[in-house]
Formats: C-alpha cells, structure tokens, sequence
C-alpha cells in the first residue's frame, strides 16, 4: 500500500518535471520569440535554448525574422493624364526588431499591404502614362523609399518592391499600337528619304569627280599636242633655217627639195580625203622626178662634205 509521503513525492516530481518542461523554451533558426512577464515585454528570444520562468513569464509573439514577400493586389489607378490602368506588385520585407515589430503595430502584414497600395496610388497617379511604362525602375525605387521610411518604426527593413504588371484599357493600347506604327513608319519615311539624298549626292559627286577628272585629261592633252606641236615647229624651223642655208649657198637643189616634200604631203592629204573614191588630176611626172633628183642630189652633197671634213682634219698623233 502506497503512503502519503509516497504519493507526496510523485506529486513533487510531477510538478518539477511540468515546471521545467514550461520552462524550457527552444526557439527555431529565423524565428524570434518576445517573453512577457504578467502581460508586460522584458526580453526577446534569439534561436536555440533558452529557459523562463514558469508560470510567470510568457512566450508573447513568434516572429519570423527571414525575408518575406507580400503580393500585391490588383488595383485601378489614375495616372496625371487622366488615364486608368491596372497595377499589381509585390512586396520584400524583413523584421530586424522582434519587439517592436510586436507591440508597434497590429497585424504587420496587413499594415504593410496597404501602405504600399496607398503608396503606388500616390507615386503612380502623379505620372504620365508614358512614363509608368517607361520608368518602372524609377517607380520601384520611389516606391521603396517612401514604404520603407513609413515602416522603420515598426522594426521593419523594405528590402524590394517590384510592379508586376501595368494593363491599360483595351482601346488605349489599341491607340498606342496605332501611335507606334505611325512612328515607325515616320521614320521608315525619313530613312528612306535620307538614303535617296546620300545617293544622289554620291552621284553628284561622282559626276562632278569624273568631269573634274575628264577636263585634267583634256588639259593634259591640250599641252601634249601643244608640246608635240612645238617641237614640229622647232623641226619645221631648223630644216627651213638648213634649206635656206643651203640657198644661200647656190645650192639650188635645197628649193627642189622642199618644193617635193610639200608636194609629196599635199598629195597624201588628198589621197587620204575619206570622201574622195578616184581623184583624177594632171601631174607633171617631170616636176615630181626633178624634185627627187634635186633630193638625191642634196643628199650626195650632204655626204661629200661629211667626207670632206673627215679627211681635212689630222689625225690626233700627227
């Protein structure tokens, strides 16, 4: 039969093992607990083992200190240009004081939901429609900065806020499909006229090089058939200043030569007419062999007094 004192010390036992296990406290990795003693915060609990009081001393709130996210739902917004869009997001945020985070303020969650809906109306409705399009990481970080300073005294740290999506109504985009093609097709026009421009003046640049290359080319034609001219009137004018040294010398021969060498030019001029199929005309056979002979003539005189020369001059070792 079990005794008093028996079932006193089970009694004791009991109690202990309860008072311990209410006292024992383990707090998971990424959580936080707040510890309340008769209802008032005295400490926060970090991850691993921890003991309290029994029957004293509380676990007040479990907080998750990792990094959450929010969504954000869809909403209407009117932007500065009387434009209504759809927008939804969401939300980074991170608890980094336990306690504040408890006792600051009431549900957090929902705190924070609609502050930064009424943020994303506030920052969105003062843009134009254009620039909600075109500027979302501009958004983003306006966003951010203006949650951010409103939650930091809640112990909370606004890591990120991203805008998901933006839909205008259907007829707008419509309107701005319409907007883009005729943009785009403005510029096709453009590009296509500055091409046409860049090839005519290419080709205008190459007619004028091609003239500029051609009249360089006539020039130096001009003073090749000059120089050429010169230098057959420089010879025209030696055989003349040798004919006429010849006359003076009663070299009667010399005059026959030089009349037969117009002749014989005259008559190749006219043979060479490309109008003329027979030329028909009176020639004095005579004249033309006198002529021939007078150049015979001056050519045995020319080699005479060569060899006369040659033989009045002594030799160098005399």
């Amino acid at each position: 039969m079990i005794s008093a004192f028996s079932v006193f010390v089970l009694v004791l036992v009991f109690l202990g093992v309860l008072l311990v296990a209410l006292g024992v406290k383990v707090v998971p990795q990424g959580f936080e607990f707040t510890v309340e003693r008769f209802g008032r915060y005295i400490r926060t609990l970090s991850p691993g083992l921890h003991l309290i009081v029994p029957l004293i001393d509380r676990i007040g709130r479990r907080l998750n200190m990792m990094e959450q996210v929010l969504d954000v739902p869809s909403q209407e917004i009117i932007t500065r240009d009387n434009a209504m869009v759809t927008v939804d997001g969401v939300v980074f945020y991170q608890v980094l004081d336990a306690a504040r985070a408890a006792y600051e303020v009431a549900q957090l969650q929902l705190a924070t939901l609609n502050l930064t809906m009424t943020n994303i109306r506030t920052v969105m409705g003062g843009m134009d429609l254009d620039e909600l399009l075109s500027q979302r990481d501009r958004i983003n970080s306006q966003l951010m900065a203006v949650v951010d300073e409103a939650t930091q005294p809640w112990g909370v740290k606004i890591t990120r806020i991203e805008i998901k999506d933006i839909a205008p109504p259907r007829d707008l985009v419509d309107s701005m499909g319409r907007q883009m093609k005729a943009e785009r097709d403005k510029r096709a026009a453009i590009l296509e006229a500055e091409g046409m421009k860049q090839a005519q003046v290419l080709k205008a640049e190459g007619t004028k090089q091609a003239q500029i290359l051609a009249a360089e080319g006539r020039r130096e034609a001009a003073f090749r058939d000059a120089e050429a001219r010169e230098r057959q009137a420089e010879a025209e004018g030696k055989a003349v200043a040798v004919v006429s040294t010849a006359i003076a010398q009663g070299e009667a021969m010399a005059v026959n030569y030089f009349i037969a060498q117009r002749y014989v030019e005259a008559l190749q001029n006219i043979a060479s007419a490309p109008n003329q199929k027979l030329v028909l005309m009176p020639l004095e056979a005579s004249g033309v062999i006198g002529a021939l002979a007078g150049i015979a003539e001056i050519a045995k005189d020319s080699f005479a007094a060569k060899d006369a020369r040659r033989t009045s001059v002594p030799p160098a070792g005399e």
